[in-house]
Protein backbone atom coordinates (compact mmCIF):
# COMPACT_ATOMS: atom_id res chain seq x y z
CA UNK A 1 0.00 0.00 0.00
CA UNK A 2 1.38 3.42 -0.96
CA UNK A 3 2.81 5.59 1.81
CA UNK A 4 1.06 8.90 1.13
CA UNK A 5 1.41 10.56 4.54
CA UNK A 6 4.65 9.35 6.17
CA UNK A 7 7.21 10.68 3.58
CA UNK A 8 5.84 14.27 3.60
CA UNK A 9 5.77 14.26 7.42
CA UNK A 10 9.41 13.12 7.47
CA UNK A 11 10.25 15.86 4.98
CA UNK A 12 8.56 18.48 7.17
CA UNK A 13 10.41 17.24 10.27
CA UNK A 14 13.75 17.35 8.45
CA UNK A 15 13.02 20.90 7.25
CA UNK A 16 12.27 21.95 10.83
CA UNK A 17 15.45 20.32 12.13
CA UNK A 18 17.46 22.08 9.44
CA UNK A 19 15.89 25.43 10.34
CA UNK A 20 16.76 24.83 14.00
CA UNK A 21 20.23 23.64 12.95
CA UNK A 22 19.96 20.64 15.26
CA UNK A 23 23.22 18.66 15.44
CA UNK A 24 21.91 15.12 15.04
CA UNK A 25 24.45 12.34 15.61
CA UNK A 26 23.17 8.84 14.73
CA UNK A 27 25.31 5.74 15.21
CA UNK A 28 24.35 2.08 14.89
CA UNK A 29 21.54 2.39 12.34
CA UNK A 30 22.98 -0.63 10.53
CA UNK A 31 21.63 -2.74 13.42
CA UNK A 32 18.08 -2.10 12.17
CA UNK A 33 17.13 -4.83 9.66
CA UNK A 34 16.53 -3.65 6.10
CA UNK A 35 13.56 -5.98 5.81
CA UNK A 36 11.29 -7.99 8.07
CA UNK A 37 9.67 -7.27 11.40
CA UNK A 38 11.39 -5.93 14.51
CA UNK A 39 10.43 -4.18 17.74
CA UNK A 40 12.37 -0.91 18.11
CA UNK A 41 12.69 0.01 21.78
CA UNK A 42 13.86 3.39 23.13
CA UNK A 43 14.13 5.38 26.32
CA UNK A 44 11.59 8.20 26.65
CA UNK A 45 12.64 11.72 27.73
CA UNK A 46 10.75 14.04 25.36
CA UNK A 47 7.44 14.53 23.56
CA UNK A 48 9.43 14.45 20.31
CA UNK A 49 11.12 11.09 20.89
CA UNK A 50 9.01 9.22 18.34
CA UNK A 51 10.29 11.57 15.60
CA UNK A 52 13.94 10.98 16.53
CA UNK A 53 13.47 7.24 17.04
CA UNK A 54 11.98 7.10 13.55
CA UNK A 55 14.89 9.15 12.25
CA UNK A 56 17.28 6.48 13.54
CA UNK A 57 15.64 3.93 11.21
CA UNK A 58 15.70 6.08 8.06
CA UNK A 59 19.28 5.23 6.98
CA UNK A 60 17.99 1.65 6.55
CA UNK A 61 14.99 3.01 4.60
CA UNK A 62 12.55 1.75 7.23
CA UNK A 63 9.40 3.45 8.52
CA UNK A 64 8.47 2.80 12.15
CA UNK A 65 4.88 2.24 13.32
CA UNK A 66 4.66 3.60 16.85
CA UNK A 67 2.37 2.47 19.63
CA UNK A 68 0.93 5.75 20.96
CA UNK A 69 -1.76 6.88 23.39
CA UNK A 70 -5.21 6.66 21.86
CA UNK A 71 -5.93 10.31 22.81
CA UNK A 72 -3.34 11.46 20.23
CA UNK A 73 -5.45 9.84 17.50
CA UNK A 74 -8.45 11.95 18.56
CA UNK A 75 -6.53 15.21 17.98
CA UNK A 76 -8.00 17.30 15.15
CA UNK A 77 -4.68 17.63 13.30
CA UNK A 78 -2.53 14.90 14.81
CA UNK A 79 -5.18 12.17 14.54
CA UNK A 80 -5.44 11.98 10.73
CA UNK A 81 -1.62 12.15 10.48
CA UNK A 82 -1.15 9.34 13.01
CA UNK A 83 -3.65 7.14 11.19
CA UNK A 84 -2.11 8.02 7.82
CA UNK A 85 1.31 6.95 9.09
CA UNK A 86 -0.25 3.66 10.30
CA UNK A 87 0.73 4.18 13.93
CA UNK A 88 -1.00 2.01 16.52
CA UNK A 89 -3.47 3.51 19.04
CA UNK A 90 -3.17 2.22 22.61
CA UNK A 91 -6.22 2.43 24.85
CA UNK A 92 -4.90 1.64 28.33
CA UNK A 93 -8.32 0.25 29.34
CA UNK A 94 -8.37 -2.12 26.36
CA UNK A 95 -4.74 -2.97 25.65
CA UNK A 96 -5.51 -6.26 23.89
CA UNK A 97 -6.62 -4.58 20.66
CA UNK A 98 -3.38 -2.56 20.42
CA UNK A 99 -1.33 -5.67 21.16
CA UNK A 100 -3.06 -7.63 18.36
CA UNK A 101 -2.67 -4.66 15.97
CA UNK A 102 1.08 -4.48 16.75
CA UNK A 103 1.44 -8.26 16.34
CA UNK A 104 -0.25 -8.13 12.93
CA UNK A 105 2.10 -5.30 11.89
CA UNK A 106 5.18 -7.27 12.99
CA UNK A 107 4.02 -10.40 11.19
CA UNK A 108 3.49 -8.30 8.06
CA UNK A 109 7.20 -7.34 8.24
CA UNK A 110 6.82 -3.90 9.82
CA UNK A 111 9.01 -2.26 12.48
CA UNK A 112 6.96 -1.38 15.55
CA UNK A 113 8.27 1.34 17.90
CA UNK A 114 7.71 0.95 21.64
CA UNK A 115 8.63 3.09 24.66
CA UNK A 116 8.59 0.40 27.38
CA UNK A 117 8.80 2.96 30.20
CA UNK A 118 5.27 3.94 29.03
CA UNK A 119 5.68 7.58 30.13
CA UNK A 120 8.35 10.27 29.89
CA UNK A 121 11.06 9.95 32.53
CA UNK A 122 11.34 13.34 34.24
CA UNK A 123 14.55 12.27 35.99
CA UNK A 124 16.04 11.53 32.51
CA UNK A 125 17.15 8.16 33.88
CA UNK A 126 15.70 4.81 32.81
CA UNK A 127 12.50 3.79 34.57
CA UNK A 128 11.42 0.16 34.83
CA UNK A 129 10.36 -1.47 31.56
CA UNK A 130 6.98 -3.05 30.93
CA UNK A 131 7.27 -6.51 29.33
CA UNK A 132 4.96 -5.89 26.34
CA UNK A 133 7.81 -5.28 23.85
CA UNK A 134 9.48 -8.59 24.77
CA UNK A 135 6.17 -10.48 24.56
CA UNK A 136 5.43 -8.98 21.13
CA UNK A 137 8.87 -9.95 19.83
CA UNK A 138 8.49 -13.48 21.22
CA UNK A 139 5.06 -14.04 19.73
CA UNK A 140 5.93 -12.54 16.33
CA UNK A 141 9.33 -14.27 16.20
CA UNK A 142 11.21 -11.01 15.58
CA UNK A 143 14.24 -9.34 17.25
CA UNK A 144 14.20 -6.42 19.67
CA UNK A 145 16.33 -3.45 18.60
CA UNK A 146 17.51 -1.30 21.55
CA UNK A 147 17.98 2.44 21.09
CA UNK A 148 18.82 5.44 23.27
CA UNK A 149 18.19 9.14 22.75
CA UNK A 150 19.88 12.05 24.49
CA UNK A 151 19.36 15.80 24.08
CA UNK A 152 15.71 15.59 22.98
CA UNK A 153 14.61 16.63 26.49
CA UNK A 154 16.12 20.08 25.84
CA UNK A 155 13.58 20.70 23.05
CA UNK A 156 10.31 19.68 24.73
CA UNK A 157 9.74 17.55 27.79
CA UNK A 158 7.22 17.05 30.54
CA UNK A 159 6.97 19.90 33.02
CA UNK A 160 9.05 22.30 30.93
CA UNK A 161 7.96 24.87 28.31
CA UNK A 162 8.43 23.76 24.72
CA UNK A 163 11.58 25.38 23.38
CA UNK A 164 11.81 24.98 19.63
CA UNK A 165 13.38 28.41 19.21
CA UNK A 166 16.72 27.31 20.62
CA UNK A 167 18.83 26.27 17.69
CA UNK A 168 22.06 24.28 17.44
CA UNK A 169 20.96 21.77 20.12
CA UNK A 170 22.75 18.43 19.70
CA UNK A 171 20.68 15.24 19.65
CA UNK A 172 22.56 11.97 20.07
CA UNK A 173 21.00 8.68 18.91
CA UNK A 174 22.55 5.28 19.51
CA UNK A 175 21.17 2.02 18.11
CA UNK A 176 22.37 -1.29 19.53
CA UNK A 177 22.66 -4.83 18.20
CA UNK A 178 19.47 -6.91 18.12
CA UNK A 179 18.37 -8.66 21.31
CA UNK A 180 16.83 -12.04 20.57
CA UNK A 181 13.51 -12.96 22.19
CA UNK A 182 13.23 -16.78 22.18
CA UNK A 183 9.69 -18.02 22.78
CA UNK A 184 10.89 -20.50 25.43
CA UNK A 185 12.35 -17.77 27.68
CA UNK A 186 10.57 -15.81 30.39
CA UNK A 187 9.52 -12.37 29.05
CA UNK A 188 10.69 -10.75 32.29
CA UNK A 189 14.25 -12.03 31.79
CA UNK A 190 14.31 -10.77 28.18
CA UNK A 191 12.97 -7.39 29.39
CA UNK A 192 15.76 -7.12 31.99
CA UNK A 193 18.37 -7.90 29.33
CA UNK A 194 16.80 -5.35 26.99
CA UNK A 195 16.78 -2.66 29.67
CA UNK A 196 20.47 -3.30 30.39
CA UNK A 197 21.26 -2.79 26.70
CA UNK A 198 19.26 0.45 26.52
CA UNK A 199 21.06 1.64 29.69
CA UNK A 200 24.46 0.95 28.08
CA UNK A 201 23.42 2.85 24.95
CA UNK A 202 22.08 5.75 27.03
CA UNK A 203 25.39 6.03 28.90
CA UNK A 204 27.26 5.91 25.57
CA UNK A 205 25.03 8.69 24.19
CA UNK A 206 25.59 10.80 27.31
CA UNK A 207 29.38 10.33 27.08
CA UNK A 208 29.33 11.32 23.41
CA UNK A 209 27.12 14.37 23.97
CA UNK A 210 29.20 17.37 22.87
CA UNK A 211 27.94 20.05 25.29
CA UNK A 212 27.44 20.56 29.01
CA UNK A 213 25.08 22.97 30.80
CA UNK A 214 26.06 26.61 30.19
CA UNK A 215 25.53 27.71 33.79
CA UNK A 216 23.60 26.85 36.97
CA UNK A 217 20.27 27.80 35.35
CA UNK A 218 20.88 25.32 32.52
CA UNK A 219 21.47 22.20 34.64
CA UNK A 220 17.79 21.13 34.62
CA UNK A 221 18.27 18.76 31.65
CA UNK A 222 21.05 16.78 33.33
CA UNK A 223 20.17 13.92 35.70
CA UNK A 224 21.19 14.33 39.32
CA UNK A 225 23.76 11.50 39.21
CA UNK A 226 25.61 13.41 36.46
CA UNK A 227 25.61 16.63 38.47
CA UNK A 228 22.39 18.10 37.08
CA UNK A 229 19.30 19.38 38.86
CA UNK A 230 16.66 17.10 37.28
CA UNK A 231 14.57 15.50 40.04
CA UNK A 232 15.77 12.07 41.15
CA UNK A 233 13.57 8.98 40.68
CA UNK A 234 13.13 8.95 44.48
CA UNK A 235 11.86 12.53 44.48
CA UNK A 236 9.43 11.72 41.69
CA UNK A 237 8.07 8.59 43.29
CA UNK A 238 4.38 9.02 43.85
CA UNK A 239 4.26 12.02 41.44
CA UNK A 240 2.38 11.39 38.18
Amino acid sequence: MAELVYPPVIGAARTMFKALDLKIDIQGSQNIPRSGGAVLVSNHISYLDFIFTGLGALPQKRLVRFMAKESVFRHRIGGPLMRGMKHIPVDRAQGDAAYRHALDSLRAGEIVGVFPEATISQSFTLKSFKSGAARLAQEAGVPLIPMALWGTQRLWTKGRPRNLKRSHIPVTIRVGEPVEAPSDQYAGAITRRLRERVQELLEAAQRAYPVRPRDASDTWWMPAHLGGTAPTPEQLRGVH
